[in-house]
């Protein structure tokens, strides 16, 4: 699989699913901009046609083709610690990153 959904962060997209009343599909997407050059955005939305699709625990974790060439390879993460809880993207593909973790550079 070219992408991987961690079972953390399918666990909190579910949550966030139900209490939306939407169904537990993650879209992430990468657009220009950022501190760094690109920037990571998360939503809840379905598949659409030519998306790549991963799952974990019944929860889906979709990419559209464009984000994708940046993306392949990528893990998403859900984590709690001190300085707060967020999504985290490990992205084999990033060169640089910055400070908060939601912006890269190739």
């Amino acid at each position: 699989m070219t992408l991987q959904l961690t079972p953390s962060a399918a666990a909190r997209v579910a949550a966030i699913a139900a209490r939306q009343a939407k169904p537990p599909v993650l879209r992430l997407a990468v657009e220009g901009g950022g501190c760094s050059g690109f920037t990571y955005k998360f939503a809840l939305g379905d598949p659409e046609e030519g998306d790549t699709i991963a799952e974990t625990g019944g929860v889906r974790l979709v990419v559209d083709p464009v984000s994708l060439d940046l993306l392949e390879g990528s893990e998403v993460d859900y984590v709690e610690d001190l300085g707060g809880s967020a999504f985290k993207v490990k992205n084999p593909n990033a060169a640089s990153g910055c400070g908060c973790g939601s912006s890269f550079g190739i």
